[in-house]
């Protein structure tokens, strides 16, 4: 299956910074956060050939991928770092899911457990090498692993607004980039102008891509996630898809997701206000383009599929 040998093994408290990253806000991440799309689920079931599989979720935050796998999956194990995000997760558990502590390259699981692997919204903040080198020894003969990343913001058919929620983005990205440095006080306060132009790359389906972040945070790029599983060697065939979810939403909502961005989170923490934050702004043109709602929220996936040989 391509995972004997030694692997190089981070010091787990190296990745601390990340799982700290969305500390403090756990129930309002279940809250506003879609589900992947359920045609998902039965994709993967038939790609491992098991009706009913057993599923790792690595990264499984607030619980809610692990919840939207119970719907197909035999059973399931979420392993989660982060103590207050498992703490949400473990109060709507139910017979078939479970939660455990660890890191992604270092689950603690026995090997040959799962007939799917998942990383929803999480293999950008995973060691790669590692961590694909878990999920090649976790899956059985014929298993499928699935990274699921969903783009942001949901479409909703109302370009200003779509645009507002980007010029946030870059906002964002220019202030995590100075605190990153080591500004505070005024310094990280002042008003973004010219330095804005340092994150014009920065884009809505791979944000993290490129940007200092701060705290000690590491993230890999989304949009590499293919190119590094088909370079592994763990896997027999690679594939990219995309697929859409839709839910209802409204304007409160749509400020929700943009505020359960880990990098808003951090520069709420350091004391930046809604303003400086871009929410006073996003806050407006919701409520201007969505009225009272709810509204349709298209949500784009892009799902990473890599199988292990039978």
């Amino acid at each position: 299956m391509g995972h004997t040998g030694p692997v190089p093994r981070p010091d787990p408290e190296d990745l601390a910074p990340n799982a700290a990253r969305f500390a403090g806000f756990a129930d309002f991440y279940d809250a506003v956060r879609p589900r992947p799309p359920d045609d998902l689920g039965a994709l993967l079931s038939t790609y491992c050939g098991v009706a009913a599989p057993d599923v790792v979720d690595l990264g499984s935050g607030s619980g809610l991928s692990s919840r939207w796998a119970s719907g197909w999956a035999g059973s399931v194990v979420g392993v989660e770092p982060g103590v207050e995000m498992r703490a949400v997760a473990e109060r709507s558990a139910t017979g078939s899911v479970r939660f455990v502590g660890g890191f992604a390259h270092a689950t603690g699981l026995s090997p040959d457990s799962a007939d799917v692997v998942t990383a929803v919204q999480a293999l950008h903040w995973m060691e790669p090498v590692a961590t694909l080198a878990e999920v090649a020894r976790l899956l059985r003969p014929g298993g499928v692993f699935a990274a699921v990343d969903c783009d942001w913001p949901p479409t909703v058919g109302a370009a200003d607004l779509e645009r507002a929620w980007s010029e946030g983005r870059r906002r964002l990205a220019v202030l995590e980039a100075r605190l990153a440095g080591g500004a505070s006080g005024a310094d990280l306060r002042s008003p973004v102008g010219a330095d804005r132009s340092d994150v014009e790359t920065v884009t809505d389906s791979d944000p993290q891509h490129g940007r200092p972040l701060a705290r000690g945070v590491t993230s890999w790029s989304k949009s590499t996630h293919l190119h590094r599983m088909i370079a592994s060697g763990h896997f027999s065939w690679c594939h990219e898809l995309a697929l859409h979810r839709t839910e209802p939403g409204d304007a409160d909502r749509f400020v929700g997701l943009y505020r359960s961005q880990g990098d808003y989170q951090t520069l709420r923490d350091e004391g930046l206000d809604e303003e400086q934050l871009g929410v006073t702004a996003l806050g407006d043109a919701a409520r201007s383009a969505l009225g009272r709602g709810p509204v349709p929220f298209l949500f784009t996936y892009r799902v990473r599929v890599g199988l292990v040989p039978g």
